[in-house]
């Protein structure tokens, strides 16, 4: 029976464990002159409606070093530019390849694409869930010494698509995770009910960036407008003034806590250039986890 990665609420704490084991482990195999290659002859499609950068090539660079290979898919290049329902998409592709990733806007088209899939769908990217990135995330914040049940994230800015998977992970592993964000632009009040019935964990909402960096172990931003928000762009940076991960809100949180942001950095506005190039800073390590990261996902759920 298939297996999705929709959202990471997909995963029990143990599989969510388990993958980050597995990322740990293909990482210290990085070295390897010849590395396994568990899906020689397997082919993942990946099928972008947003563009990306570390989605794209660690997808297919993690599918080329497990021994398959990677189709990228847009619109242009694809009958989905001239109408054609992702349902369709997906049943046909689920006939050529193994597995499909998706990168897109609403949640609902990759639901919907995994309801018609025969093969595992994969979510690069949604409007509501960055599943992929946690992981990479979570990853780099145990190589870091963080305890993922222990530990207390600070999340600064907007509530997207990373904050309502941090708020799920949080939820799912049992750490506290503060949430800095200016009124109207909280997590998805429904993904944080869902979240809430796992049990675990503590999810709070403050305004104040200081609240949520006080005592953090790890102090998280994003871009303050994601792909598809443009249009916002003047109203959100006005709310979000004085939402900076800079050198004195870092200095509210431990000594030894980690800056991370999943990239691409607006530098001067969510975060300072000065805290992105510090010592405290694991955003280039957390870019590089979503090479393994992405590896353990699809070495788990393509047959081999």
């Amino acid at each position: 029976m298939k297996k999705d990665f929709l959202r990471i609420l997909d995963l029990t704490d143990k599989e969510l464990v388990r993958l980050l084991d597995l990322a740990d482990a293909w990482k210290r195999r990085g070295g390897d002159r010849r590395p396994p290659t568990p899906l020689k002859g397997k082919t993942l499609a990946m099928v972008f409606q947003k563009a990306s950068t570390r989605t794209r090539v660690s997808f297919e660079v993690g599918m080329t070093r497990l021994g398959g290979h990677a189709l990228f898919l847009s619109p242009q290049d694809t009958q989905i530019g001239r109408g054609e329902p992702l349902k369709d998409t997906a049943r046909v592709l689920g006939r050529y390849t193994d597995a499909i990733m998706v990168r897109t806007f609403g949640h609902s088209l990759v639901e919907e694409m995994a309801l018609h899939s025969r093969v595992p769908i994969i979510n690069g990217l949604t409007d509501d869930h960055h599943p992929c990135q946690i992981l990479a995330d979570l990853q780099t914040a145990r190589e870091r010494g963080k305890s993922l049940r222990k530990m207390k994230v600070g999340f600064i800015g907007d509530g997207n698509n990373v904050a309502n998977s941090w708020v799920e992970a949080a939820h799912l592993l049992g750490f506290s995770l503060h949430v800095a964000c200016p009124k109207g632009f909280e997590p998805s009040p429904e993904i944080m009910a869902e979240a809430e019935t796992v049990g675990r964990g503590e999810v709070r909402i403050v305004r104040d960036p200081a609240d949520a960096a006080a005592g953090a172990d790890l102090l998280y931003t994003d871009v303050w407008t994601s792909m598809g928000q443009e249009t916002e762009n003047k109203r959100r940076m006005k709310a979000f003034k004085g939402y900076c991960v800079d050198s004195a809100l870092l200095s509210a949180a431990k000594k030894n806590a980690i800056v991370m942001h999943c990239l691409p950095a607006h530098r001067g506005e969510e975060i300072t250039d000065d805290v992105i190039e510090g010592p405290q800073s694991a955003v280039f390590e957390e870019a590089e986890n979503r090479l393994y990261a992405q590896m353990a996902v699809l070495d788990t759920l393509i047959p081999h």
